[in-house]
């Protein structure tokens, strides 16, 4: 193994991958497997990348995100959907990341081109589960994601962010 240096020139080439990505968004991992305990990888989000709202039920999974460019809108809830918090995260700003706790529900999204957050959290890779998956929020694919994604930018439309 050797140093890997994060840099411009890697956040660069992550941002054009996710805007090729027809998803719009492409991690880097720098964990070896998906199976490896420890996972830390770059994740870039392009505009209009849907996260679907979800929460980690295990215990481990704890998340850790900071943003190294970019603005990254975060967006929590309550189990019925209810919006209990936003938060804008930017390098250089007053707030640039987030630990979350397993079990918050929650959604990501990137606020202008070139949004790249370095993540953290245990392995195993494992998909999310119907019941992380929020029961009140569309799933990626489905017909009204693209909108409820609108309307969870829309909530940071606003000048003071």
């Amino acid at each position: 193994m050797s140093v890997r240096l994060i840099d411009g020139a890697l956040l660069a080439e992550v941002t054009a991958e996710a805007q090729a990505s027809p998803r719009l968004r492409k991690n880097r991992n720098f964990h070896p497997r998906d199976d490896y305990p420890g996972h830390r990888l770059l994740n870039a989000l392009e505009p209009g990348s849907y996260v679907p709202p979800h929460r980690h039920l295990d215990p481990n999974k704890d998340e850790t995100m900071v943003v190294l460019s970019g603005r990254l809108g975060l967006v929590t809830f309550d189990g019925q959907g209810n919006i209990t918090g936003t938060a804008v995260l930017a390098p250089g700003s007053h707030t640039l990341g987030v630990d979350i706790p397993h079990g918050t529900w929650h959604s990501v999204l990137a606020l202008c081109p070139g949004t790249v957050f370095l993540e953290a959290k245990s392995g195993p890779y494992l998909p999310l589960t119907g019941d992380e998956l929020a029961p009140w929020a569309p799933t990626e694919g489905q017909m009204d994601a693209a909108a409820y994604q609108a309307t969870l930018a829309r909530l940071f439309a606003t000048p003071a962010n």
